[in-house]
């Protein structure tokens, strides 16, 4: 019985951390995906206020392909 309870003990501190690092992960992937559907809204929005208005969205400066 005393075995069982060594193994749990060098067991659990590794479990603990995994656990904590599925949390902060699974997160910062919802915070991403979150922000990225707000984005998506926005540009939509955009897009939709451009052409309800009459006036061609602003391209970018950069270079042209």
């Amino acid at each position: 019985m005393d075995r069982i309870w060594m193994y749990a003990a060098a067991l659990l501190p590794s479990i603990g951390v995994l656990y904590l690092f599925y949390i902060i992960i699974k997160s910062l992937l919802e915070g991403d995906r979150n922000e990225r559907i707000a984005m998506a809204r926005l540009d939509k929005a955009d897009q939709e206020r451009a052409a309800s208005s009459g006036h061609q969205e602003a391209q970018p400066p950069g270079p042209s392909a």
